[in-house]
């Protein structure tokens, strides 16, 4: 069932964060093998989905690809969240995206499916509803939350053109 939104998002974390200096080659792993393949065990490891996020960098001008969780929001747009497992800093994706003067649109692969997206990068009361319903399905958030003094960033993917 390719990039289907399930009806119930919520899940358990039954497996252990990986260290920070891990997340890159687990990452650049999960990108090598979603572009090979689009079977459910590929693309939903441990009940989540994931989406290949490609932003453009900001000082380098070259493509950057990224496979991130998505979580779904109540009008059914992606949602990825930049926690970098409580990290100090931003994850690189995200800085990326956040300048928007590098190039304002993303492109993202889920599932079956491949589109451009000009990513809302969340704040105020969206961010606050945003953060609470993903935060009840995925409270592992939470505890990434705690590690860190930033806001965890929480960023929409709505399709606003063709891959």
């Amino acid at each position: 069932m390719p990039d289907s939104r399930p009806s119930d998002q919520r899940l358990e974390q039954n497996w252990e964060t990986p260290a920070l200096e891990d997340i890159p080659g687990i990452s650049r792993a999960h990108v090598a093998a979603l572009e090979t393949t689009d079977d459910d065990a590929v693309w939903t490891p441990n009940g989540q989905h994931l989406v290949v996020l490609t932003t453009v960098g900001r000082r380098s001008g070259t493509e950057h690809k990224v496979a991130l969780p998505l979580w779904w929001d109540p009008e059914g747009v992606r949602v990825v969240v930049a926690s970098f497992a409580g990290a100090r800093g931003h994850p690189a994706w995200y800085v990326n995206l956040a300048d928007r003067s590098a190039n304002p649109t993303v492109a993202v692969r889920a599932q079956g499916h491949a589109y451009r997206s000009v990513p809302d990068i969340l704040d105020g009361d969206a961010y606050r509803r945003t953060w609470d319903l993903l935060t009840a399905d995925r409270a592992w958030y939470l505890d990434y939350q705690a590690k860190t003094e930033r806001r965890i960033p929480l960023v929409r993917l709505p399709e606003t053109g063709p891959a």
